[in-house]
């Protein structure tokens, strides 16, 4: 257990900073989800708009410092490949 009062505080700090870094992991795997979803109906429409809100939830969580900003590009450039082969006709899987 912590004595100091900084070390206390600090303690305090990383509790609140470690709900919010999960809190906002949990809104983009959701968001993944539902891009996925839109993905496996073959709803094309559906699922640019669900891309487009998971690329800028990606990239306002990327720069509050909560994941990487390369870990955000290359989701962002995994889900914008599956929207492709979509788009050409292809078979896309979900995983």
């Amino acid at each position: 257990m912590a004595h100091s009062l900084s070390a206390k505080k600090r303690i305090r700090q990383n509790l609140k900073s470690r709900a919010r870094n999960r809190a906002r992991k949990d809104l983009i795997k959701t968001q993944v989800k539902s891009f996925n979803a839109a993905l496996t109906a073959g709803d094309v429409g559906k699922a640019e708009e669900a891309l487009r809100g998971t690329v800028q939830r990606l990239d306002r969580v990327a720069a509050k410092g909560t994941i990487h900003k390369n870990a955000a590009a290359r989701k962002r450039s995994r889900l914008t490949k599956k929207l492709n082969v979509l788009k050409a006709g292809g078979k896309v899987t979900a995983a």
